[in-house]
């Protein structure tokens, strides 16, 4: 017989930095877990992941105060970020572009993102992605 879930939280967390200070503590110390296994679990996971990468995760807590926890892959817009090179997004994506992103480097974001993306494909995956670029500023250099 499988346990009583009792809540399903989500979190983003950078790697390696996970702690009991907000947001990880109260949202964990509220259904009654243990936050130091979660900080240490979670830690050890991401160990091996380079440094500063946003993870999102699905932490499901039960009744009996246990948990579990699914890591997904970074944000697409962590990633667009990171290959264009800029601190944050625009403003104003239609008036102010504020950086530029390859269709490769497209592509290649679109398939680390496939498991956790609602696409089929590869190719409904870029579409996602490029909707992701277009809308922080971003521009899209084909060819």
């Amino acid at each position: 017989m499988s346990k009583e879930v009792v809540a399903r939280i989500k979190l983003q967390i950078t790697a390696k930095q996970a702690s009991p200070a907000p947001p990880v503590g109260p949202a964990l110390g509220q259904h009654g877990v243990n936050i130091m296994q979660f900080v240490r679990e979670f830690n050890d996971r991401t160990g091996k992941m380079e440094e500063g990468v946003v993870v999102p995760v699905l932490i499901t807590v039960f009744k009996d105060k246990t948990f579990n926890f699914i890591m997904r892959t970074p944000p697409a817009s962590y990633l667009l970020k990171k290959a264009a090179g800029i601190a944050k997004g625009s403003g104003a994506p239609n008036k102010d572009k504020v950086g530029q992103v390859t269709q490769k480097q497209i592509e290649e974001i679109a398939k680390v993102k496939l498991p956790d993306l609602n696409a089929n494909d590869v190719a409904a995956a870029v579409k996602i992605v490029e909707g992701t670029a277009k809308n922080m500023g971003l521009e899209i250099i084909r060819g």
